[in-house]
């Protein structure tokens, strides 16, 4: 049993990282806002996002063993420069605007348990953040701080629920799919912070940078599920929380802070305060992580190299990281409607993204034993069906609703 723990353990890594940087404080005041207004009833949205965030994460985990080329590159061979271009900005544009939100999280967290400005504590975290870049072995330091924070995060939202005592039954119930009359905006947004083509696209990078050899490729796709497999976890986590807390005793939340202040009268201080360091804990996961996956596919996008170690893509992380920090500091007072923009805005672009993992994963001569097989090409298409389905459906919501 202990061999094979230290086994799991040494082959953490990509996967974790995916997750930690795709559950943010836009994924927890999200799921804090669901689970307040409509208690256990979107849980399935949440299971079925996992199923086909895992799909196209194995997809691009799979890719990242299978090429020597990274995913930007081999679009950029097979369908031409602008093509690339459009699909590396477009997630570069995405990472900017889930930037703010973490660095807002990140700083809201500390603000809130101390009772001072928010904008100290940004700064503070956004220049621990740059300064970790100096380190040589970066992606070594990356990999172990993720761990850490997403236990940190699982830790802290599992007592929540644990002292939470939600009605299980109920709880079970969650899993029946229905759409509660009013929740489509946010439904879509978990949706889009749940089941993250951006994410999904840095997998493979992520793999290629870790350097696994070709017998290490089953330990590396089960590891890459085990990550996602979390994120749900959490996801499902928080939204039981909100629903036990906040929907029974009719509290409304504007942000996931606003959560953590519900739970001190009801459960304690101590409740309040495991709250926000699980807060905190996504808030710096996902600013760490969001910003690595926004400069090094840039970085790797205009042909400056795809490698942590780089400097040019170590530039445009920070580039990354102060942009986030300067929205978060101006933007402070509108940050629920920054992050609810963000989850949206992200469901107009992914769906041109998973096509590309998609197609590209589908590709007897790229791939070899790799390539998809049935039922994931099964799976993905449903998974672009939806996709697309939720992007026709907030552009029709967000202009003439």
């Amino acid at each position: 049993m202990k061999n094979r723990l230290l086994k799991f353990l040494k082959f953490l890594g990509p996967g974790i990282i995916t997750a930690a940087l795709v559950f943010g404080p836009g994924s927890l005041t999200i799921a804090s806002k669901l689970g307040g207004q409509f208690q256990y009833n979107l849980l399935w949205i949440i299971l079925l996002s996992t199923v086909f965030m895992i799909v196209f994460t194995t997809m691009s985990t799979r890719f990242g063993f299978s090429s020597q080329n990274t995913l930007i590159e081999t679009i950029r061979n097979r369908y031409g420069k602008i093509v690339s271009y459009l699909i590396g900005i477009s997630i570069f544009v995405v990472s900017i605007s889930f930037q703010s939100g973490n660095s807002i999280g990140a700083g809201l967290a500390f603000a809130s348990m101390f009772d001072t400005s928010p904008v100290p504590w940004i700064v503070f975290f956004s220049v621990l953040a740059i300064s970790m870049l100096f380190f040589r072995s970066f992606y070594k330091i990356l990999e172990k701080l993720m761990i850490i924070l997403v236990s940190v995060m699982l830790v802290s939202f599992l007592i929540i629920v644990i002292i939470s005592s939600p009605d299980l039954t109920n709880v079970f119930q969650g899993f029946i799919p229905n759409i509660p009359k009013g929740s489509e905006l946010l439904t879509i947004a978990i949706i889009a912070s749940s089941f993250s083509m951006s994410g999904a696209f840095y997998q493979s990078y992520l793999v290629q940078e870790k350097g696994w050899g070709k017998d290490a490729y089953n330990s590396c796709v089960n590891e890459s599920i085990s990550g996602i497999v979390i994120l749900g976890f959490v996801s499902s986590l928080v939204l039981i929380a909100a629903g036990a807390v906040l929907y029974t005793n009719g509290i409304s939340v504007k942000s996931a802070a606003d959560m953590g202040k519900a739970l001190e009268p009801l459960f304690g201080s101590a409740s309040y305060i495991v709250f926000m360091i699980g807060l905190f804990a996504a808030s710096f996961s996902s600013l760490i992580g969001n910003a690595t996956l926004g400069g090094v596919i840039l970085s790797d996008t205009l042909s400056l190299g795809r490698k942590l170690s780089g400097w040019p893509a170590r530039l445009l992380i920070i580039l990354l990281i102060i942009s986030g920090s300067l929205v978060a500091i101006v933007f402070s007072d509108l940050r629920l409607q920054l992050i609810v923009f963000a989850q949206g805005f992200t469901i107009l672009i992914v769906p041109v993204i998973g096509f590309f993992i998609f197609h590209i994963t589908n590709s007897k001569k790229i791939m070899g034993t790799y390539k998809n097989s049935i039922f994931t090409k099964i799976i993905g298409i449903m998974g672009l069906m939806l996709l697309v389905t939720l992007a026709f459906g907030y552009g029709y919501l967000f202009f003439f609703n």
